[in-house]
């Protein structure tokens, strides 16, 4: 054991950087696994957390107020109910910022969907005008409890007496309204009712809504909510982090596993007399094989300990949402269990991966046998010979039983008639050979000649560089994909930017001339959006009117055409999946007691409302109702218009009317993917750096074999140089070339693939430029070859002395 451990400190003392790239980064392997375990349960866990403490309800329906909702209780699956609670839409204004609620009339504290106080406390009678907020609105509204509410267009005000988290779906500017319980005095003209249900069996939601729906009949209902929808949205972007930081981590684990074991493969093959040493003085291929696997499990217990301990003790004070997603995960119960596996798998990972290595360091015999010559030595031609000036040594001499480039044939393959073997070190192909005698500089054509000889292990050396570089393409088109979100909007679905809504103070024509009116306002496009029930009714979609026939709004198809005919409608991804049909097909929806049949004539990209949204032009909806009114404008500003600067203008020139919001856009909530994206770019870089070393100290290795033949030739030491250096440059750019052509299609793939399974549809997906591409694999071979100069600079230069012993 002394024995090992001294063999083990000076193969440290030996490469000291070899052993600090391989701690750091397992250390950032692991960090990423540990980010996103902890984004997984960020994302995941808080809703959940909310839905059981609240003792939540699985279905949430909105009917009107004549609907008579008693029966529901009595319907089978259903284990309890909530309500009804009389509601009433409304705006309320808080510090100057506005948010359209729904009021709900709640005289007690519910035992089905209690909301979970988060500050202050909940109504009492003795304030007949108090309301408690849900949080996500109240940070919306920067109210606290004691603030005051003011009802815009009223002398209304109501007082904020407490904070509640809601696993209900969340509030989203324009979208969905944020929700406050009020008492039922304080909801004096309700406009219709809700009701929860909380059922036996989560997995019958659809059947329960479905039945609820033929109860009450489709014309009372008027939106219905659902627990897998509501957390799909909590969970949201932070999901998505999580699936992003998981994928790389993974694939950054793999590759250094792989570099690892290149690592150990090179090394064993550069220390064969070592190896051989110390079988002769007693060491047992079990012991051999202990040496490098304990070695190497050490580096990576080592940087596994150092990044939980990290994640643990500094991973809260992160900045942004991972800090906040570490806090969360650090208080749930599986927190300790997953500190401790993740680190371990990856370090039982890497384990594996060196096991195959160090059994291959066990197999070396106690007398090193002899080694062949280098791919580049082979049979030199004359041809080679006259391109530098030289005769080769021994030329015109060819062995009696060898022919030319081949072994003679073994016993064994002559007993059994097969040809000879192909030769182990190889020949000079015939586009070396004419390469050189047209006058191109030897060194790059032995250079090129070296780095491809060798086919299986050259192929492996590349693919293990490949690997690294691969990912980084993904990550880097990943980088790109969210800046085509904030500098082309209009591409990814978000045509405009303003979203504006008018209350009954103004009339249609008042509302285009006052938004019209603006300078920076290029057009406004009216439009409706309700809540239609889908066929079988068990799920509401959001039906979307924008645009008439003479001023079309400008959709980002994916598929299909645009609709211009009457009926005709285009629809996201998600409601395709929902309702399982294609472009072409026709569907029926119900809003109200009304149907609407609509053609699907074209796919587009839908960020809302996780793509379940069919839109067509307000032209056909009043087809179907024609006293139908705008109720929102959607506005498409000037280039370099600020929409504050305009949101603020219509506000104003609105006196209270107009309730304008930015339109929210999905990148938003994706900023913390780039300092992830960031932080994998640099773990990867890393571990190809790791590679690239590992892969130049076995050129340089073989290459000492060479030295006396190429020398003999008449090749200068700079030529000896250039060879390596040329080997090094030519791996790098095969490496280059393929993570590029096998890189763009692949995130491609993944990309659109969340895409479709976001609802958001395929089509999102944007590769890095030419004019990036280019300059990164400029600069990956150029760190190659720079890399590779100072050793083979220096192995070049080696005294004849040392020269011989390499090749003894």
């Amino acid at each position: 054991m002394r024995a090992t451990l001294r063999w083990a400190h000076s193969d440290l003392r030996t490469h000291r950087g070899e052993a600090l790239f391989l701690v750091l980064a397992t250390a950032g392997i692991v960090a990423s696994l540990l980010l996103a375990t902890a984004l997984f349960g960020y994302a995941t866990n808080p809703w959940q957390r909310v839905f059981t403490q609240s003792h939540g309800a699985h279905v949430w329906l909105h009917t009107d107020t004549a609907a008579d909702t008693g029966k529901l209780a009595g319907l089978e699956g259903v284990d309890s109910v909530a309500g009804p609670y009389p509601t009433a839409a409304t705006t309320v204004s808080s510090r100057g910022s506005r948010a359209a609620v729904e009021l709900r009339g709640t005289p007690e504290r519910p035992s089905v969907g209690r909301p979970p106080l988060v500050s202050g406390h909940w109504l009492d009678p003795s304030t007949p005008n108090g309301v408690v907020l849900e949080s996500r609105l109240a940070r919306a509204l920067l109210a606290e409890p004691g603030d005051t509410l003011t009802v815009p267009g009223t002398a209304r005000e109501l007082t904020v007496v407490g904070l509640a988290d809601s696993a209900e779906p969340r509030y989203r500017p324009g979208e969905q309204p944020g929700l406050v319980w009020a008492l039922p005095s304080a909801v004096p003209e309700p406009g219709g009712q809700v009701i929860g249900l909380r059922l036996t069996d989560p997995g019958d939601t659809s059947y329960v809504v479905q039945r609820a729906v033929t109860v009450l009949g489709s014309g009372a209902i008027g939106e219905v909510s659902t627990w897998q929808q509501a957390r799909a949205e909590a969970q949201g972007d932070n999901r998505l982090l999580g699936q992003v930081l998981g994928l790389f981590g993974l694939g950054a684990l793999v590759a250094a596993g792989l570099a690892v074991h290149g690592a150990i493969s090179t090394r064993i093959r550069g220390h064969l007399r070592d190896l051989s040493v110390l079988k002769a003085i007693g060491f047992t291929p079990g012991q051999v094989v202990r040496v490098f696997l304990l070695q190497h499990l050490a580096y990576a217990l080592l940087g596994a300990v150092a990044a939980a301990a990290l994640a643990e003790a500094l991973g809260s004070r992160i900045p942004g949402r991972l800090g906040d997603a570490v806090g969360v995960w650090q208080g749930l119960p599986g927190h300790t269990v997953a500190l401790v596996v993740v680190p371990v798998g990856a370090v039982l990972f890497i384990g594996a991966t060196t096991g195959l290595a160090a059994w291959r360091a066990g197999r070396v015999p106690p007398v090193p046998v002899p080694r062949p010559a280098a791919a580049l030595g082979g049979r030199l031609t004359g041809v080679a010979g006259r391109s530098h000036g030289t005769r080769p040594a021994g030329h015109g001499v060819r062995p009696a039983s060898a022919s030319p480039g081949r072994r003679a044939a073994s016993g064994v393959r002559r007993v059994l008639r097969l040809p000879p073997a192909a030769p182990r070190t190889g020949q000079l192909s015939g586009m070396a050979r004419r390469a050189l005698g047209l006058r191109i500089p030897p060194a790059l054509v032995l250079g090129w000649h070296k780095a491809f000889a060798r086919r299986p292990r050259s192929l492996a050396t590349v693919a293990r560089l490949t690997l690294p570089l691969l990912l980084i393409v993904v990550a880097m088109s990943a980088w790109t994909t969210i800046d085509r979100f904030h500098s082309e909007p209009e591409q990814i679905g978000l045509p405009t930017t303003l979203s504006v809504r008018a209350d009954t103070g103004l009339s249609e024509r008042q509302t285009r001339t006052l938004l019209e009116r603006d300078p920076q306002v290029a057009a406004a496009y009216p439009g409706v959006e309700t809540a239609a029930l889908v066929p079988g009714q068990t799920a509401t979609i959001a039906l979307r009117g924008l645009g008439t026939h003479q001023d079309p709004y400008p959709y980002t198809l994916a598929e299909g055409r645009a609709a211009r005919g009457a009926d005709e409608a285009v629809a996201g991804q998600g409601l395709l999946d929902l309702l399982d049909v294609r472009v072409g097909d026709w569907v029926r929806m119900t809003v109200g007691d009304q149907p609407q049949i609509l053609h699907i004539v074209g796919r587009s990209i839908e960020p809302e409302n996780a793509g379940r949204v069919i839109s067509t032009s307000l032209d056909t909806l009043r087809a179907n109702d024609p006293g139908l009114r705008p109720t929102l404008y959607e506005l498409r500003l000037d280039p370099g218009a600020d929409p504050a600067k305009v949101a603020d203008r219509l506000a104003t020139a609105g006196r209270g009317h107009l309730d304008v919001h930015t339109v929210a856009n999905p990148a938003d909530g994706l900023s913390p993917l780039r300092a992830v994206v960031a932080g994998l770019i640099a773990v990867l870089a890393l571990i190809g750096l790791i590679e690239l070393l590992t892969a130049i100290g076995g050129a340089v290795r073989e290459g000492e074999r060479d030295l006396l033949a190429l020398k003999a030739i008449g090749l200068s030491p700079r030529q000896i140089t250039a060879i390596t250096v040329t080997a090094t440059g030519c791996t790098a750019l095969a490496a280059v070339l393929a993570a590029t052509a096998l890189g763009l299609p692949l995130a491609h793939w993944l990309i659109d693939a969340q895409g479709r399974s976001s609802g958001i549809g395929a089509g999102i997906a944007q590769g890095p430029s030419a004019l990036l591409m280019l300059p990164l694999g400029a600069a990956a071979v150029l760190c190659a070859a720079a890399l590779a100069a100072l050793p083979a600079a220096r192995a070049a230069r080696r005294r004849l002395a040392d020269t011989l012993s390499a090749v003894a």
